[in-house]
C-alpha cells in the first residue's frame, strides 16, 4: 500500500456464511480489476474468524449490514477497530459500497471507483498518523 508494504497487512474476509469458502472472485469482478491493474486470480474467499479481531489493527466493512453483523460478533474491547470503509473516501459521498452482483458493468466500475477512493483515503489516513493504534482506541466506535 503506497509504501507501507512492510508494515501493513491486508486481508478480506466475508461476514456471511461459509458457502463460498475458498473460491475465487466473481469473474467479472476480476475482469474489471485487471482493466485497472488489479490481479485477483490469486485471492480466495474465507469468512472472518475470532482471531481477527485480535490480529487487525482497523477493520473495515462494505455496507452498514456487514458493520452491523462484525459489531454483534466483535468481542467489546475491539469494537474501535470497526469502520466503514468509505468513511476513509474523499471523493465520493456514498457510505457504503454496492454489492455488484446482480449488476451490470457499470456497478462493478462504480465499486471500484469506491473502493479506489477510500483506499487512497486510508492511504493517507495511515501516512499521517491519524491510525495509530493509540488514536484508533480514541476515535469514537463506528455506528
Amino acid at each position: 500500500m503506497a509504501g507501507h508494504g512492510a508494515r501493513v497487512n491486508v486481508d478480506s474476509a466475508g461476514t456471511h456464511g461459509d458457502f463460498h469458502a475458498g473460491q475465487a472472485p466473481d469473474a467479472r469482478s476480476c475482469r474489471h480489476a485487471l482493466r485497472r491493474g488489479y490481479d485477483l486470480s490469486k485471492l480466495r474467499a474465507r469468512r472472518i474468524v475470532a482471531e481477527d479481531f485480535l490480529s487487525f489493527d482497523l477493520i473495515l466493512a462494505m455496507d452498514q449490514e456487514n458493520l452491523d453483523w462484525l459489531r454483534a460478533v466483535c468481542p467489546p474491547p475491539f469494537a474501535y477497530k470497526l469502520r466503514p470503509f468509505m468513511s476513509f473516501a474523499r471523493n465520493h459521498p456514498a457510505d457504503q459500497i454496492p454489492d455488484p452482483y446482480n449488476g451490470g458493468a457499470d456497478v462493478f466500475e462504480l465499486v471500484l471507483d469506491l473502493i479506489e477512493d477510500a483506499a487512497a483515503g486510508l492511504v493517507e489516513s495511515l501516512a499521517s498518523g491519524q491510525l495509530s493504534k493509540a488514536a484508533l482506541r480514541n476515535l469514537p466506535v463506528a455506528q
